[in-house]
């Protein structure tokens, strides 16, 4: 509950990898490079100071979408839940940030991009289903049904709502 959320602007550093946990959950993994600009008042332009270097990790879906989107170099916007580990190796004591993602994008402050939607994957069915009909109201923004057969009569189609003729008010 009081985790630490950040938003982190940098760039890719290494390609991210792609592979399934014990469980078959999908995940990913990259570094991203965040590199701080200061003000050079002698020189009269921006330099670069220190870079942080953060592991992004990526879960589930946004694990599969990283991978097909992110290359090294790419300017990124990554927010997420920080994690500091301390380690020890080779009797030196070793410090990692790592960055749990909620969200990642292109930071188009820098550039464009072309956003592409996927939709899930969905489970074939157990046993074969003969669709007969789509019902659903499409224009209400509800997700269409899939009506099986029915053993009684034959209904009739349902019809399209009456929509009034253009330049008409209605009182709300």
């Amino acid at each position: 509950m009081n985790e630490t959320l950040v938003t982190v602007v940098g760039n890719v550093a290494t390609q991210p990898d792609f592979r399934e946990s014990a469980n078959g959950a999908a995940v990913s993994r990259f570094r991203l490079a965040a590199t701080v600009r200061r003000w050079d008042r002698g020189r009269e332009e921006w330099a670069d100071a220190y870079t942080s270097f953060y592991t992004v990790w990526a879960w589930r879906a946004l694990a599969a979408n990283v991978v097909a989107s992110v290359t090294i170099g790419e300017p990124l916007i990554v927010r997420g839940r920080l994690r500091i580990q301390e380690q020890e190796r080779e009797r030196k004591r070793w410090l990692s940030a790592d960055i749990d993602a909620t969200s990642i994008g292109h930071d188009l402050a820098r550039g464009t991009s072309a956003f592409r939607r996927v939709s899930p994957a969905r489970p074939l069915p157990l046993e074969p289903v003969r669709m007969t009909g789509v019902v659903g109201p499409a224009d209400a923004g509800e997700p269409l049904a899939v009506r099986e057969p029915t053993q009684g009569p034959e209904r009739e189609p349902a019809r399209e709502p009456e929509r009034e003729p253009a330049g008409t008010a209605t009182a709300l």
